[in-house]
């Protein structure tokens, strides 16, 4: 079983290229707190969810408070585990476009794929010249 933070994971790293729970400190009358941002690029803060399940409703708040802390652009991403827009993905993906919230999803599977297949692009490189990896991409 693949869990939410190893799918967040790839997808941040290979999809998104970017950084993995960033934490971003706040003080609010001399009480210190924190923040982690599932994934952040240099224009985006990005909050992961699964479909299906009611605790992808809080992305939208957290991406809108990520962004409002790092004044980037807020954006929820919905991992789809099952190829069928749920109750919640629906519901998530109302609220963040009425709140002008980028919105995406991608297939769980796939980024399993990419992660699996990762290790093994890296590799190319070392068996392959400038050439023929410029033909592959």
């Amino acid at each position: 079983m693949v869990f939410e933070t190893e799918l967040t994971a790839a997808l941040c790293a290979f999809v998104l290229g970017g950084e993995v729970e960033v934490r971003h400190d706040f003080t609010l009358a001399d009480d210190r707190s924190h923040i982690r941002v599932d994934c952040e690029t240099e224009s985006h803060v990005y909050e992961v969810g699964l479909d299906a399940r009611t605790s992808s409703y809080d992305s939208v708040s957290q991406a809108l408070f990520a962004a409002e802390l790092t004044g980037k652009l807020p954006a929820v991403v919905i991992i789809d585990t099952n190829g069928i827009e749920d109750h919640e993905e629906y519901r998530v993906r109302v609220a963040a476009r009425a709140a002008g919230i980028t919105y995406l999803t991608i297939d769980r599977d796939f980024l399993i794929r990419m992660q699996m297949a990762w290790p093994f692009r890296l590799r190319k490189e070392h068996f392959l010249g400038p050439d023929e990896l410029a033909a592959l991409n």
